[in-house]
């Protein structure tokens, strides 16, 4: 599933390119919890539900520590794709700006083909139906 969508080794989006989906952008700046909690889910690859996680991160921000915990899903993140840690390092852009941090961490995972509002079971649902429809690789007959 995480080798879809763009190379290794550089972001799809900037941290301020909130606007490149607006969708999510909205849904963030109103709830985050939520679209922490789809990021969660797929990043931690369906050990963590999307529920769980973002209930933690509610609590948490409820007292304004939750950028604590959001923090260590960007490193997840960037250690999947081999992300830069920039603008600074992952503990200070979930301190300094929490929300276009989540929203940056969505668009990459939807830039590399993965869907966070679907869930880490949908989309490996859709990995494998995409899978069934690719035919086998067989190889050529012998000719003379």
């Amino acid at each position: 599933m995480y080798n879809n969508g763009p190379p290794t080794g550089a972001w799809t989006t900037g941290l301020c390119g909130c606007f490149e989906d607006f969708g999510s952008c909205c849904l963030t700046c109103c709830c985050p919890c939520i679209t922490f909690g789809q990021n969660a889910e797929v990043v931690d690859k369906g050990r963590s539900s999307c529920i769980f996680a973002g209930l933690i991160y509610a609590g948490l921000s409820s007292c304004g520590l939750g950028w604590l915990y959001s923090y260590t899903y960007r490193s997840k993140l960037r250690g999947i794709y081999s992300l830069p840690e920039e603008p600074c390092i992952d503990l200070c852009v979930h301190c300094c700006c929490s929300c276009c941090a989540i929203s940056q961490e969505y668009r990459e995972l939807k830039n590399r083909g993965v869907d966070p509002s679907i869930g880490w079971s949908g989309n490996e649902e859709q990995m494998n139906k995409a899978k069934e429809t690719v035919p086998p690789n067989v190889a050529p007959a012998m000719t003379r």
